[in-house]
Parts: structure tokens; sequence; C-alpha cells
């Protein structure tokens, strides 16, 4: 590995922490850095997952304080991440790529409108069953009604198998999901989001490396931690300060390059 790939390899590393601590989809700057270093789709898609877990525990810990008081919805949550993530690396390894492939752009662009129709669908739930809701800026995490948990967990335990099979732009799809369902505010739930990408990245790479281990390439892995690391420690600073509408409109533009990406 030359002396240039290890730096081109490492600040995409910076650049994907830094992404997916904000809003998510730093897998496609990853991913298409490795492709063009001649890597293999899949050992590529591997050993990136495996790198990003670094960048995952720093931006989640740069969020602690926005999820305090959110144990019990990540106690709720956290399990489904964890068989989704399982179920997700497995599909990868055994199925064709094309499996997938033809949903990825849909799934993202649910995500996209989830992200922007969201506040509308909270106060409308509000404003039917204000019992069961609390508002959108509620500092703390609200209970939510039968139905909107099951959606939730159903939702973030599809969100797992497609994070564990691929990644890019999972945070779109969490983000989607969790502002379209849940009452606290966007900042919290970027705080959530992070603790459970982090989690499917951390059980997709263990997966990776027990169930296929040749496929890690571990000098790249090595190199996109580091690079993460700081992303995750940056992204932290900079998508705590950004103000609610403008976080939205950053996950809609990353969204929307994820699918003109994949498409």
């Amino acid at each position: 590995m030359s002396l240039t790939q290890i730096l081109l390899i490492t600040l995409a590393g910076v650049a994907a922490g830094t992404i997916n601590t904000v809003v998510g989809s730093g897998t496609l700057v990853t991913f298409p850095t490795l492709l063009a270093f001649g890597y293999p789709a899949v050992p590529a898609n591997i050993s990136n997952s495996v790198g990003l877990v670094a960048g995952g525990v720093s931006g989640s810990w740069g969020y602690r304080r926005e999820v305090a008081g959110a144990g019990p919805r990540l106690r709720q949550l956290t399990p489904m991440s964890f068989l989704g993530a399982a179920v997700g690396a497995l599909l990868l390894i055994w199925l064709p790529p094309a499996a997938f492939k033809a949903i990825v752009p849909t799934l993202i662009l649910i995500g996209i409108v989830l992200v922007i129709v969201g506040p509308w669908l909270q106060r409308r739930a509000a404003a039917r069953r204000p019992d069961e809701m609390a508002p959108v800026t509620a500092p703390m995490s609200a209970p939510v009604s039968r139905a909107r948990q099951f959606a939730l967990t159903g939702g973030v335990f599809v969100c797992g198998v497609y994070g564990g099979y691929f990644g890019a732009a999972q945070g779109v799809l969490l983000m989607g999901l969790l502002s379209a369902v849940l009452p606290d505010s966007l900042q919290r739930l970027n705080g959530i989001k992070n603790i459970l990408s982090t989690v499917v990245n951390a059980v997709a790479a263990l997966t990776f490396i027990v169930v296929s281990f040749h496929n890690v390439r571990w000098s790249v892995a090595l190199l996109i931690a580091i690079g993460s690391v700081i992303g995750g420690v940056i992204g932290a600073k900079v998508g705590r300060k950004l103000p609610p509408w403008l976080l939205r409109a950053f996950i809609v533009v990353v969204g929307v390059i994820a699918i003109v990406t994949l498409i």
C-alpha cells in the first residue's frame, strides 16, 4: 500500500466518521474509495464495516449528554438492532449483491420523506391523543403508544438488517423512522441513532470476522478506524450545533446524494 493510499483511506475514514455522527451515509465515502483502489466489493464492504465501528463509538460518546435519560428507549431498541445486524451480515455473505440493490434507493427515499414529515406527524398524533404523546421538543424520552412501539421496534430491526448488509444511509433511515415515531428532540434522536448504528456496525463486523475472516483487509480496516475516530469527535461537535431545520436539511441532502450514487 502506497503512502498516497494510506493518506486517502485515512482521510476517507475521517470524512465517514464525521458524516456518520451527524447523519449517516459515511460508507458512501469510504466504500467507493476502496473500490477505486482496486479492492473487491465484498472485502471492501466488510473491511469498511469493521473500521467504522471505532468512529461510531467516538461519535456516540460525543452525544452522551443528548441521550441522558434515554436508557429505557435504548434497552428496548438495541436488541432489535443487534438481531437485524446479524441477519443482514449473513445475507451479505450468503446472497448475491443484486438481492438488495433494487430496493436500497427506495428505502433511503422513504427515510428522507419521514425526516421531512416527522414533525408534522408528531403534531397530528399529539392533537389526536395528547395523553400518549409529549411535545416534539420534549427534553426527555417520553412513552409512546403500543402501535408506535411495534412500528418502532420492527422498523429498527429492518434498519439493522439493511445496515448489516450494506450500511450506506443507514443513519438516514433511522433518523426518518425515529423522527416520525418518537416525540424527542432531533438532537436526542441523533444521539440514539448513533448508538443504534454503532451496535449494527459492531455486530456486523463481529459476524464478518467470525464467518468471513478471509475477506477482512486488516490494514484497510485499521486506517478507516483511525480516521473515523477523529471524524466521530468532529461530527459530535458539529452535529450538536446545528439547528433542527438545518440538520433535517443536511439529512435530506445526504440522502439524495446517496440515492443518486447508488442508482
